[in-house]
């Protein structure tokens, strides 16, 4: 098989609209396993509620977690390397979050924190209802336990974009990336699914050429540049797809199913 490292973003990639895992690829993800192929998920999500489909689809490996700031071995929830940040300097981006209402989370590995969790809004209620994690209360800084990986603003598009454009302009101290229509995460400089993606080549020893990745957003361009073949579904905005190597179907038309027929099983 050509390529023996397939990375795939998980929302809007592998899953439909309805955030449902197809037969069709699932079966095209068995066979790639079948020949020898490794599956990984590169995904903005937990690793908490991204390794339930790892082991949906039967297969063990890894989870790049929290668009590539942490690696975790799916069998016993390991973490094997992680790119913290440093949380002291978000003081000013959740200060300007509460003063107009904005809605944001503190995420670990496999825990996340909001502001009160007694105070969330509906929508805020339904969307952690609807990724199936559900979050603790921000505690004291000092009063963490596990290092901290992203910081995550989720509100309307229109006040993201004004917000997401000032934060841009406050310096570079974390990597700023639109993960969604709705979301920007905030994370340490070097973190970054690409990266992440590189980091988990070397130590398994996979060439750069033999890395296939299949995102559709903007979080997902690092990995669609690093892969030697990188795939952008037919439902990705232009510059995600100005970034890949080929365009596939969209997330609701199996378009991994058939990236992965034509690159893996041809």
């Amino acid at each position: 098989m050509r390529y023996r490292l397939i990375a795939l973003d998980v929302d809007g990639t592998l899953l439909n609209d309805d955030h449902q895992l197809s037969d069709e690829n699932k079966a095209a993800i068995a066979e790639v396993t079948r020949l020898g192929g490794q599956i990984v998920l590169c995904t903005g999500r937990s690793p908490q509620n991204s390794i339930p489909f790892m082991e949906e689809m039967g297969l063990s490996g890894y989870v790049l977690g929290h668009n590539g700031a942490a690696t975790v071995r799916v069998k016993d929830r390991e973490v094997l390397h992680q790119y913290d940040l440093d949380a002291r300097g978000l003081d000013p981006y959740i200060k300007y979050c509460r003063e107009r209402d904005i809605h944001f989370d503190v995420n670990t590995s496999f825990d996340i924190y909001v502001d009160n969790v007694e105070n969330l809004t509906k929508e805020a209620h339904y969307m952690y209802e609807h990724f199936k994690i559900m979050p603790a209360s921000l505690p004291a800084w000092e009063d963490f336990r596990d290092p901290i990986l992203k910081f995550t603003v989720f509100t309307k598009s229109d006040i993201l974009d004004e917000a997401e454009q000032e934060w841009r302009t406050w310096g570079g101290e974390y990597n700023i990336l639109r993960s969604g229509e709705f979301f920007v995460d905030f994370m340490h400089p070097e973190a970054s699914k690409g990266n992440a993606l590189k980091h988990l080549a070397l130590q398994l020893g996979v060439p750069q050429e033999e890395v296939l990745a299949i995102g559709n957003y903007y979080n997902d361009i690092s990995m669609l540049t690093y892969a030697g073949m990188g795939v952008a579904m037919d439902n990705s905005p232009v510059e995600v797809k100005a970034a890949a190597n080929a365009i596939t179907g969209t997330n609701n038309e199996h378009g991994v199913r058939d990236a992965l027929i034509k690159y893996c099983l041809s």
